[in-house]
């Protein structure tokens, strides 16, 4: 019998072509889905070394500009290990269902991130519904007749939202306070007890936290309200900064589309379309755990963190022109802060506040920017 021609032959799909099925872009990537114990043992225990030497930083140090300086550094670290608990919650860390379980708490701890909350809000959610208004809430633009129906404060709010200024601001708001840090039932109607648990544990882990701080300012006669500053809200508002900062990049962009309705949202293969590969110099992605290769993670998220970098770069030989890849520079992201306020789904097109088209609508979008090395 002869065989029959499969989409999953290792040929590259031209622009011409429809794209493939999700199985056969994840058949593609197989060979990296292998999932390491040893180097899930070994990312945690180095971020947490590396995080408790800059938390001592804080206190140990004399100049107030090196305890900002560890200060600030941590908080980076934070997000680090934010990212290989978000891999333990995606079940890509190690290949033992319930050892990801605990790492993940682990790793979520210092980020003060319930794991089953953001289990539900980002597996079943976000990476459910990836840019489906009404459903995504991560980002979600709002249109011109719902900004124009939010009070005087929530107005303002938005606008400093969307300032590129203040994804910290938006984050610890928006996401952690709202949805994660023991949600009401507005934003989280479905009441589960291990809800409440995650919770209370981020919360206790917050009050070791200051308590520790406080006792080891006092123990070596410092100001308690400095050391507070530099060895917890710093790290954390740090924190919220970039994770606001990453998930905005990840789904913002003129090239990005958001939909409104489910069959046309279907249809636009939004697992790739609706990702962006943020690009960095000075190989500034791998300090993130390369968390940016972010097209892949949408693909497949049982690949691991370790080899993003290879499952990215596989995507974008086989689909040369389809995945949207972005060089970063601060020019590019205010831009996109200035044209991406709010989301018009009749013109299919990003607007600014007034309402003025500010993206080419979606059937007129040119190609996506081909990827370097």
């Amino acid at each position: 019998m002869t065989a029959l021609h499969t989409p999953t032959s290792e040929q590259p799909i031209p622009l011409d072509q429809p794209l493939p099925h999700r199985k056969t872009l994840r058949e593609w990537l197989v060979p990296l889905s292998e999932r390491s114990t040893f180097k899930a043992f070994v990312l945690l225990i180095v971020d947490y070394v590396l995080l408790f030497a800059l938390i001592s930083g804080t206190i140990a140090l004399d100049a107030v500009w090196a305890k900002l300086l560890c200060a600030l550094v941590a908080g980076f670290v934070i997000g680090r290990l934010f990212v290989i608990g978000h891999d333990a919650c995606h079940q890509s860390l190690t290949p033992h269902r319930e050892l990801n379980k605990v790492l993940g708490r682990i790793a979520f701890l210092p980020s003060l991130t319930p794991y089953s909350l953001w289990d539900t809000g980002h597996n079943v959610v976000h990476h459910g519904y990836t840019n489906l208004k009404g459903v995504d809430f991560v980002w979600t633009p709002l249109t011109a007749a719902e900004f124009e129906a939010l009070n005087p404060l929530e107005r303002l709010l938005q606008r400093a939202y969307r300032s590129g200024w203040a994804p910290g601001l938006y984050y610890m708001i928006e996401i952690w306070w709202k949805r994660e840090f023991f949600p009401n039932k507005t934003h989280m109607p479905t009441r589960r007890p291990i809800f409440f648990k995650d919770s209370l544990l981020v919360t206790v882990f917050g009050v070791l936290w200051v308590a520790a701080i406080a006792t080891a300012a006092v123990l070596t006669d410092q100001s308690v309200w400095l050391s507070l500053l530099m060895g917890v809200a710093i790290p954390f508002f740090f924190w919220n900064t970039m994770i606001g900062f990453v998930v905005y990049v990840h789904h913002t962009h003129v090239k990005v589309s958001w939909h409104d309705n489910k069959a046309a949202w279907t249809k636009a293969a939004p697992f790739v379309s609706t990702t962006v590969h943020l690009t960095f110099r000075f190989n500034v992605g791998t300090f993130m755990h390369h968390i940016m290769e972010h097209t892949a993670h949408h693909v497949d998220m049982s690949i691991p963190l370790y080899r993003l970098k290879q499952a990215q770069a596989k995507l974008e030989e086989m689909l040369p022109g389809r995945i949207i890849v972005q060089p970063f520079s601060w020019k590019w992201y205010f831009e996109t802060a200035k044209n991406c306020k709010m989301y018009d789904f009749t013109r299919e097109c990003w607007t600014d506040f007034k309402g003025n088209m500010t993206s080419p609508v979606r059937g007129n979008l040119p190609p996506a920017t081909p990827a370097t090395t």
